[in-house]
């Protein structure tokens, strides 16, 4: 599949949800908050991360 065909199957996806159900466009604390845990999680406890 082209890059161009991916990235319209992927966009459709954002447009699938109306835009005042997606809490992070409502929230932008919300989002900030989730992606500070998602990046302390990522990474951890693997071998080689000292």
């Amino acid at each position: 599949m082209d890059l161009e065909r991916q990235r319209e199957i992927a966009s459709k996806g954002g447009r699938s949800v109306p835009a005042e159900k997606r809490s992070f466009s409502q929230d932008r604390e919300l989002a900030s908050t989730a992606g500070r845990k998602g990046g302390q999680s990522t990474g951890t406890g693997r071998p080689g991360d000292d």
